[in-house]
Formats: structure tokens, C-alpha cells, sequence
């Protein structure tokens, strides 16, 4: 092993080289010696992700060494399609790997491992991967600074007498890994679509999954909607030894912020100005390294601070760089003018592109079929993909991650509020709580929307209901309110003796989630918690599914790993500033951004489904509500439906309600009923 390797940091050549850079979707199969039924079972999930790779497909299967075992991966390519094929394997064919993704600092990793002896036989960024394992071994995963999910197949018996098959997925969970155990063994796949159609796991709903959608909109790590369905959870990895395919691997965490380097650091700032200078530079480099390929490349430009700074970096960094918009002329929701000014302060190569009502509506269904897990935010974020393409491009840059770093959300000034009543509700009866329910939600109304003021009260009401005031903040359906709708389930994780997870929930997953955000100061935690579940639950995994079902790629330079680290190494006075929207993203790139900018209130991006609810789509949802999927119809309570969509005709809830529930319900048509 080169022993110094870690340490040693080689700049890159000032050559501009071609790399084989991938995203696409990857799946594999370990079955009991059945070499041609694994082979068919890949073959078929690689198909169901044709749309995450059209450019290319590679498949291994029949080695003798590993029989049984398959994997498979669809291709887009970013650059050089010709030598980025995959699976690649090392030198001696005894390491392979398929890769989704991208690594930004795999010149780095290429010159570091050259000076260990390692020979390449492609410019592949997923090259590196089997050369990084060889050297590193499980540790290689903390060298990697990109967005990816991965499987490596090493048949080298290292590890044990037999081969093994290693999966991981980065950090944040930009790229999404999941996996399931059936008797005839082990699956994985980029989609959960793909693991149904390899015809290996049964078209069952998961009661509990629901309950979670319920709650918040969207399922939570690490449960999915279809029964005995997992996701791999952000920063964890998982080992199979593939004689044992029927045998649950665990999940165990890679990736610790606490310990990083930025927090280890005892000369980290400690205030908003200090703190803004050394984010700068993180800033630039984290854009610069997002900004790499060989495909057109722009960025979604609305009139927020978040894509404001990646648009005003980008800038710097490459002259003339491609911007969009999507426009709603004549409504409350343009922010063309916005946008506009700010591509004219960088000098992009700006495009509006206007989309109306009619155009949305016409296209609903396939931005429904788009979505991989159901999510009430999921068809916004297509249509924004829709205009990346309209306009030619392969690879956009977004703003997400902005938000959870900076305290760009409402939950970081209603979190410290609930968490405040809900230490008065342990010293007030149950009874008494309850009964005092209706009234707290009318005192909560004087100055707050409907839905806060319910959230309100059922953290006064339930205060043991979730593991955290910030849950509370984030509920589309209460407790006290969800079990109008269903009988819900929280089903408990199942732990063995050594505490680690056998079956994992997603109350567990708060559960853990929130003590760790507890060992973190007020705004350092709420970060923790937004970018653990609503981030990676909803916003990532909606981004990465129908951005790929338009063959697009997004890129989130704000979450890239070294920018994460500093950020949450920080404490709250280097973070926030009181009165101020995202204090510290605004200090930093003050000079670079336009006052009119700086100076707005933040902003949401949405579709006017409130209008269009009671417009144009009411047929088409109370028609899907007076048929209820057979999958869904035995969960629903009777009646629940209905009463929601009578309360929001009569303006008592908003829109997210219904539609939530609407999208749930197409999405087990389409994919569970028989």
C-alpha cells in the first residue's frame, strides 16, 4: 500500500483532459447459482431505467468465480462516451465496478494513485474507483468528493473466502441506491421501479411507508412505498458476501461532518465576518469543479439568493455560461424580471422560457409517470428540468442545498417556537392538552396560515407523537389530523444485540436523526434534520428521478462535501445574523450579487396548483379520489378523503392536502396494481 498517499495532494495539469464522466442508472442481482435468471432479472431493471441512459448499457454476468451474481448499468454520457463503458474492471479482472455519478476531484485521485503504481486504461472518473478500492480499500469512500452511488464487485477474497459485493452512496444522498432481500436473494437497483420490474419483489404497499407520506409529504429515508424496499441511507455503506445472497447485509454510516477536518479545526471562525471570508473560496472552488464537461452546461436562474450565487460564480469561472428561466407571464408567480437582471449583471447567455397552464396540464401525465417515489413537490421540479432541455442542455447547475446550510426555511424560526410550547405541554395533562387543542390552534391563527396554526396544536396536543419539534414544523398531515385519513403505523426499528439495525424504519431514522441534530447548536441542528429528511427525502431524490427522465443531469455545487463540512462545523453566531435571510451566503458574496437580490424576501418556487385545483384538474382529482387504488383503498379510512377535499373547496386546508393525495394514489395505480 503507498502509505503516504493520503496525504500527498499533486495539482492538476493545466491540460485541459477528457474524462469519461457517467451518470446514469446501475442495478445488480445476487441469486443462489442461477447464473441466467440473475442475468435476465438485470436485463429487464436496466430497461425500466432506459430514460437515466440512453447513450449506453453495459452488463456483467457468468463469472465463474461469482455465479449467481449480475450487475447492469444505462448510460448518459457527459463526456468521451467511447472509454467510459461500463462495468470496468482493474488490470487483473478481479475488481469491478458500476458507478452513477460524478467525482469532481478525480484528477486528484488519478495523479495520487499513478505515484502508487496504478496504471489506467481510460480517462474514466469510475476507473478510479477500482484503483482507489485496490489501494484504500473501505476507506476510499472518504477520498471521494462528488455525487455518486456505486457497486464493486472484488473477487479477490480479501475480505473473505469468497467475493464480495460493496455499495455506497455519497453524503448527502445526492444519487440515490436501493435494495432488497427476497428468498431468492439480494437485489439493488437505482430506482425502485427497476427493482418491480426485475419481477423479484412482490407489488405490495408498505402501511408504514404510507403513514410516513402522510406525515410529510414524501416517504422518509430508509423505508419506500413498496413493502421490503429500502433505501440506502446518505453516507452509508453496505457489504455482502455474495455466498450469503440470503442474508440481509446491514447498513453502516461512512461519513461523519463531526469529525471532519473542518471540525477538528480549533481555529475555525467564530463569527458571521470571519466566517464569510474563508466560505468564499470554498464557494468559488465548489462551482469552478461543478462547472467541469464536455456537454453544454448552464444553470436554472430564478430570483433567489441560491441560484443568484451560483449563477454569479459561475460567471467568474467560465464567460458566457447559459442561464434559464421559467416564466408564468401575467401571474404572481414570474420572476423574470428578477432573473433577468441578474443574468444581465453576469453576462449569461439568458433564455426565458414561458410555459402556461395549458402546456403544465398537457403534460401532467408524464411528469406523474417521471416520478420514481411519490412527493407533493415532485412535478415542479420536472417542469424546470422540461425547460433545461428545451433549451439544449445536458448538464444544469441548481441552487438546492441553500436553504439547509444558510436558514433560508421558516423551520429554523418555527422550530426553537414549537420546541418552546412543547416543553410547557409535558406539564399539562394529556386530557387537558387535547381538550385545549381547538383553542391553541385559533390563538396560533391571529398570526400564522391555517396549516401552521395545525401544526401548532398538535405539537401541543401530541407532544410524544414525533421525535422532534422540527418534525411538527414539517407535517402535511399532523397526528391528531393523519388519523382522520388513515389508521396510521409506526412501526418500531428492529435492533440486534450489538445496536446495529436489522430492519430499518423511518421512525427510526428520525429518531436517530434527531439525537444527533441535539449534539448541535439551534441553527446547526435544524440544518442537520432539513438536509437528513426534507432535503434528501423530497428535493434530492425529486431532482435526481426527473431530471433523468428528461436525460438531464443536475448538478448541486452547494452541497459539494468540503462546503458542507465548514458550513455545519460553524456555530450560530458565525451563521446567522438576527433579521437576516441566509446572513452568512449574503456576506460572503455581498460585492457580487445585485442589491435587488440581497434585498428581497425569499421566494418559493411553485405552480399555481391552488387555481388550477379547483379549475382545470378538479374533474381529474375527485375522479381519482372516487376510485381509490386497490392498493391504497384498504389503508383509507372512510370517508378520510372526501372530508379533505371538502375542506380545501372550502379554503380550511390548502392545496398540498389533495394533491398529495392525488399523487399518491396515481402513483399505486400505476405501479402496484395488479
Amino acid at each position: 500500500m503507498c502509505e503516504s498517499t493520503p496525504s500527498v495532494r499533486v495539482p492538476p495539469s493545466s491540460r485541459r483532459r477528457k474524462s469519461n464522466n457517467s451518470v446514469c442508472g446501475i442495478c445488480g442481482v445476487a441469486f443462489a447459482s442461477r447464473t441466467r435468471e440473475a442475468e435476465s432479472r438485470v436485463r429487464a431493471m436496466t430497461a425500466a431505467m432506459r430514460q437515466r441512459g440512453p447513450d449506453d448499457e453495459g452488463f456483467l454476468a457468468g463469472n465463474p468465480r461469482a455465479p449467481g451474481l449480475a450487475l447492469g448499468m444505462r448510460r448518459l454520457s457527459i463526456i468521451d462516451l467511447a472509454g467510459g463503458h461500463q462495468p470496468i474492471w482493474n488490470e487483473t479482472k478481479d475488481v469491478a465496478v458500476v458507478f452513477n455519478g460524478e467525482l469532481y476531484n478525480y484528477r486528484d485521485l488519478r495523479e495520487r494513485l499513478s505515484l502508487c503504481g496504478h496504471r489506467f486504461a481510460t480517462q474514466s472518473d469510475t476507473e478510479i474507483l477500482v484503483h482507489a478500492w485496490e489501494e484504500w480499500g473501505e476507506d476510499s469512500l472518504t477520498e471521494l468528493r462528488g455525487m455518486f452511488a456505486l457497486a464493486l464487485l472484488d473477487l479477490r477474497q480479501r475480505y473473505a473466502t469468497a467475493p464480495i459485493l460493496f455499495l455506497a452512496r455519497d453524503p448527502l444522498g445526492i444519487k440515490p441506491l436501493y435494495y432488497t432481500q427476497t428468498p431468492d436473494g439480494f437485489a439493488f437497483a437505482s430506482e425502485v421501479r427497476a427493482l418491480l420490474a426485475s419481477g423479484a419483489v412482490p407489488k405490495r404497499l408498505s402501511q408504514d411507508a404510507v403513514t410516513a407520506y402522510l406525515l410529510f409529504g414524501s416517504v422518509s429515508e430508509p423505508v419506500t412505498l413498496v413493502e421490503g424496499v429500502f433505501s440506502l441511507p446518505p453516507g452509508h455503506r453496505m457489504l455482502l458476501h455474495v455466498p450469503e445472497r440470503r442474508r440481509t447485509p446491514r447498513a453502516r454510516p461512512w461519513w461523519d461532518p463531526t469529525i471532519s477536518p473542518a471540525a477538528r479545526d480549533m481555529h475555525r471562525p467564530r463569527d458571521l465576518s470571519s466566517a464569510a471570508k474563508k466560505l468564499r473560496p470554498l464557494l468559488e472552488d465548489a462551482v469552478r469543479k461543478h462547472l467541469i464537461a464536455d456537454v453544454p452546461v448552464g444553470l436554472f436562474l430564478s430570483s433567489g439568493l441560491d441560484s443568484g450565487a451560483i449563477a454569479g460564480l459561475a460567471a467568474q469561472a467560465r464567460h458566457g455560461i447559459e442561464s434559464f428561466t421559467l416564466t408564468f407571464p401575467g401571474t404572481a408567480f414570474d420572476e423574470a424580471e428578477l432573473a433577468a437582471l441578474a443574468a444581465k449583471r453576469f453576462k449569461t447567455k439568458h433564455t426565458e422560457v414561458p410555459l402556461s397552464g395549458e402546456s403544465i396540464l398537457s403534460r401532467l401525465d408524464e411528469a406523474l409517470a417521471a416520478l420514481d417515489q411519490p412527493t407533493m413537490n415532485g412535478i415542479n421540479t420536472y417542469f424546470v428540468s422540461w425547460a433545461a432541455k428545451q433549451i439544449g442542455l445536458k448538464v444544469a447547475l441548481s441552487g438546492l442545498g441553500g436553504d439547509e446550510l444558510f436558514a433560508g426555511y421558516p423551520t429554523f424560526v418555527d422550530t426553537p417556537r414549537l420546541a418552546r410550547l412543547i416543553r410547557c405541554a409535558w406539564f399539562v395533562p394529556a386530557a387537558v392538552r387535547r381538550m385545549t387543542a381547538p383553542l391553541v390552534a385559533v390563538l396560533a391563527s391571529r398570526h400564522r396560515s391555517p396549516d401552521a396554526a395545525r401544526k401548532t396544536a398538535a405539537a401541543w396536543a401530541y407532544p410524544d407523537a414525533l421525535p422532534h419539534p422540527y418534525y411538527f414544523a414539517r407535517t402535511l398531515f399532523p397526528p391528531g389530523q393523519l388519523e382522520g385519513v388513515i389508521e396510521p403505523r409506526f412501526r418500531p426499528s428492529t435492533v440486534g444485540a450489538d445496536g446495529v439495525t436489522l430492519e430499518p424504519t423511518w421512525l427510526g431514522w428520525l429518531e436517530r436523526t434527531a439525537d444527533e441534530a441535539r449534539k448541535l447548536e439551534s441553527a446547526g441542528g435544524i440544518s442537520w434534520l432539513e438536509m437528513r429528511t426534507y432535503m434528501a427525502s423530497t428535493l434530492l431524490r425529486d431532482t435526481d428521478t426527473v431530471s433523468m427522465a428528461r436525460s438531464l443531469e443536475v448538478r448541486v455545487p452547494l452541497l459539494d462535501t468540503p462546503l458542507v463540512e465548514f458550513v455545519g462545523s460553524l456555530p450560530d453566531t458565525a451563521r446567522r445574523r438576527p433579521g437576516a435571510q441566509k446572513a452568512l451566503l449574503a456576506e460572503a458574496l455581498g460585492d457580487l450579487l445585485p442589491q435587488e437580490i440581497l434585498a428581497q424576501r425569499k421566494r418559493t418556487f411553485t405552480l399555481p396548483w391552488e387555481e388550477w385545483l379547483r379549475g382545470p384538474l378538479r374533474g381529474r382529482i375527485e375522479a381519482s379520489f372516487a376510485d381509490p387504488a386497490p392498493p391504497l383503498a384498504s389503508y383509507l379510512r372512510q370517508g378520510g378523503v372526501p372530508s379533505v377535499w371538502t375542506d380545501f373547496l372550502a379554503a380550511k386546508t390548502t392545496w398540498s392536502r389533495p394533491w398529495s393525495l392525488y399523487v399518491l394514489n396515481e402513483w399505486c395505480r400505476r405501479h402496484l396494481a395488479a
